[in-house]
């Protein structure tokens, strides 16, 4: 069942994205060769609580901490760790937190020092396909049609878009119905309606599309071990077409 929310939940987890952003920003300033992702883990947790909200994904479904960590050729859902991040890395962050009842959800990319012109390309399409896709979510809409936009774009570069992860909606929950695919055909899907509130999220990849999963349950890899980036940002759905939630 797809929830729509009101204009004061609405407001509630455009609180719960602002914390989210913050993080984002902080995590902007840290990202450097040298640094690890379990520090980066332990500043993010250290923010969220100090506004009074709490990590969404520490806990979830027996996940350990509050970011996830997509590093290189990692799509998603890693756990951080004590290896330092080296100059060319291209590393996802992914934070959720969760505030008076409400989550926000936002993964981004960043480079570790300088990338080649490869990986920067890869990242300004990927950051290219959230924005259309969050351009279509607009009341009328389908759902494929975000999916559609995403695929379209990313394959004119030849490159992956992932299709065992997609997105979803979020609000009490983090994962709401419905979901979002970052593929798929226009015209197809829930109709889009004001009062969703979305989190879109394509992952796409130099390489395949397809994943595999690491022993340890949880983190997903490119089966060619290609690079992935990720953009994702929560949204509602208005009358007068999407807001972006998790942006200062």
């Amino acid at each position: 069942m797809i929830i729509l929310k009101s204009a004061r939940e609405i407001e509630i987890m455009r609180e719960a994205g602002r914390i989210v952003a913050e993080c984002h920003r902080i995590l902007a300033e840290r990202i450097k060769p040298g640094i690890t992702t379990l520090e980066l883990d332990q500043t993010v947790e250290k923010h969220i609580r100090q506004r009074g909200a709490t990590p969404s994904f520490k806990g979830h479904q027996g996940f350990p901490a509050a970011i996830c960590v997509a590093l290189n050729d990692v799509i998603c859902h890693g756990f951080p760790g004590p290896e330092p991040l080296q100059k060319g890395d291209v590393v996802t962050i992914d934070v959720g937190a969760f505030y008076k009842g409400y989550h926000g959800d936002s993964a981004w990319t960043y480079a570790v020092g300088e990338v080649s012109e490869e990986i920067r390309q890869l990242m300004e399409v990927g950051r290219k396909s959230l924005y259309l896709g969050i351009e279509l979510a607009q009341p009328g809409n389908r759902i494929g049609d975000i999916g559609a936009a995403i695929q379209t774009y990313a394959e004119k570069y030849r490159y992956g878009v992932v299709r065992e992860f997609c997105g979803h909606g979020v609000g009490q929950n983090l994962w709401e119905s419905p979901q979002i695919p970052h593929f798929g055909r226009a015209n197809t899907g829930p109709l889009i309606k004001a009062g969703m509130t979305l989190a879109i999220e394509p992952m796409i990849t130099l390489g395949k599309w397809k994943a595999v999963l690491d022993k340890d349950g949880w983190t997903a890899r490119t089966v060619d071990g290609s690079i992935c980036v990720q953009y994702e940002h929560t949204l509602a759905v208005t009358a007068e077409g999407p807001v972006i939630l998790t942006e200062i």
